[in-house]
């Protein structure tokens, strides 16, 4: 299980380390790079076409204001791409957003909310999960864990408001 996390710049680091951090409790072998699509294009471009050769199986592209990276990456590669708009702009990441989102048809990038490096990370295990078993039970674990929580929430709520 073996997934990158692609920066186009370091800055971007603080978000996606929260990603970062979920792949890691969940035994996931995680690759964190600074790449730039537009100040480091063909070594972008190199990591992404080798990716799949090297062992990886998904890649997670985190880019802010014109975010070109993910759809680089995706380009590149067979792998599925994961784009990570960042909030980096006067734009609030809106720039980023719709940078990643507006892919042309035959180079798909899944998408995740801008700073919502914790949903990259869940939907590379969800994706890596159709082959790994062990991460499918983990990941219903997970799901279950959170319902139950809601489920304390709602109780307390309503135990207050008897």
């Amino acid at each position: 299980m073996k997934v990158a996390i692609i920066m186009g710049s370091d800055s971007d680091f603080p978000v996606v380390e929260k990603g970062y951090n979920i792949l890691k409790d969940y035994g996931v072998s995680v690759t964190v790079r600074v790449l730039s699509a537009h100040r480091t294009p063909f070594e972008a471009m190199e990591f992404a076409k080798n990716a799949e050769e090297n062992g990886y199986e998904v890649l997670i592209g985190a880019a802010g204001k014109a975010a070109h990276l993910p759809g680089v990456l995706a380009g590149c590669t067979n792998l599925p791409v994961i784009g990570l708009p960042i909030k980096s702009s006067e734009l609030e990441g809106m720039d980023a957003l719709l940078s990643i989102v507006q892919m042309p048809p035959g180079v798909p990038v899944a998408t995740v909310a801008i700073n919502g490096a914790e949903n990259a990370a869940l939907l590379a295990l969800q994706i890596l999960s159709v082959k790994y078993e062990e991460l499918r039970k983990k990941f219903a674990d997970y799901k279950k864990n959170m319902a139950a929580k809601v489920f304390e929430k709602d109780k307390k709520l309503n135990d207050k408001l008897k």
